[in-house]
């Protein structure tokens, strides 16, 4: 039985009808024209609801248990990838992963916001909240790529990086800076993909691209709904109101030029078919990497900066 969200709950007793009919012994024609007549109605309404999310029911379908993490995709687009581990300073940060990895002929550095799958990996790996000592690991990554004119990849899915005591004490917001920093100067195109939540400056450490991709119900924000109706109006009951202020769908970023490209996800968002979300990565991938094959690395760096500098520049002129 899949898992269903709030607001899909029309859609859970439709499907328990199929899943019941799926398990009867009769095979009888009108036992499968009932089913499909289910399916069809099953998909019929999907389709509606999907079609009139609002923005605080995006940032739940980007949440979902079941929507496609770090390892899944990396199998999925890669044909082969080889994790790199640590910061060669203080410990290695599971939460963000990292490594060398290829399409065909095509050579890779890859790293991204691992949430977990499972409640021990979920624990393991903090929920996807980095600490100093993962955003360093980044930072070694993206040397070795800039050194060896790799292009990175990076995927984003993360609340925010880690605000507890001990991150703070080891560096956090000098480690995130420092990744902002060192994006601009790595001699390699930046591809990044925000695949579930972006959150705040520990989505931004990953995500300088020179380009940069969201899913189409993915999230990208300054803050969560929830913890800004909690400042705002003290109070976590007004986060839908929060989320339409935000304007953190990948439709609204894309109309503030602050993403450049929105990938569509199946029918019932990217859980709902994993191979099909991870297929739409790849093309994109390969179609961005060709773009930016013979540029150099000058050209490269000055794309960067200038797509940084027109957005500020945008919201500073108007």
């Amino acid at each position: 039985m899949q898992n269903f969200l709030d607001f899909e709950k029309p859609l859970l007793e439709i499907q328990s009808k199929i899943e019941e009919l799926r398990h009867l012994k009769d095979t009888s024609e009108n036992i499968a024209n009932e089913l499909s007549q289910l399916q069809e109605k099953f998909d019929k309404k999907l389709s509606e609801i999907y079609k009139e999310l609002t923005p605080f029911q995006k940032v739940k379908v980007c949440r979902h248990q079941d929507r496609p993490k770090f390892n899944e995709i990396v199998k999925l687009v890669f044909d082969n990838y080889e994790n790199l581990s640590g910061d060669r300073l203080f410990a290695d940060d599971s939460s963000i992963k990292g490594g060398f990895a290829r399409i065909k002929n095509k050579k890779f550095l890859v790293v991204g916001n691992d949430k977990g799958k499972d409640i021990d990996s979920r624990v393991k790996n903090n929920f996807g909240m980095a600490k100093p000592e993962g955003y360093r690991k980044a930072q070694r990554l993206f040397q070795i790529a800039s050194k060896f004119n790799l292009p990175i990849v990076s995927f984003i899915d993360t609340p925010g990086a880690f605000p507890g005591v001990e991150a703070e004490d080891r560096g956090q917001s000098g480690a995130i800076a420092s990744s902002i920093k060192n994006s601009l100067n790595v001699r390699s195109p930046i591809f990044s993909f925000v695949i579930g939540e972006g959150g705040s400056g520990g989505a931004v450490a990953l995500g300088l691209g020179n380009k940069v991709i969201m899913l189409e119900h993915a999230i990208y924000s300054v803050i969560s709904p929830e913890g800004c109706a909690s400042i705002l109006w003290r109070s976590i009951n007004h986060s839908e109101s929060a989320a339409e202020n935000l304007k953190l769908t990948a439709q609204d970023l894309l109309d503030l030029d602050v993403i450049d490209e929105i990938l569509k996800e199946p029918l019932g968002g990217a859980h709902r078919n994993i191979n099909e979300t991870c297929q739409h990565i790849k093309n994109c991938l390969l179609r961005l990497t060709t773009e930016f094959e013979g540029k150099t690395s000058e050209e490269i760096m000055l794309h960067r900066e200038r797509k940084y500098l027109d957005i500020g520049k945008k919201f500073i002129d108007n």
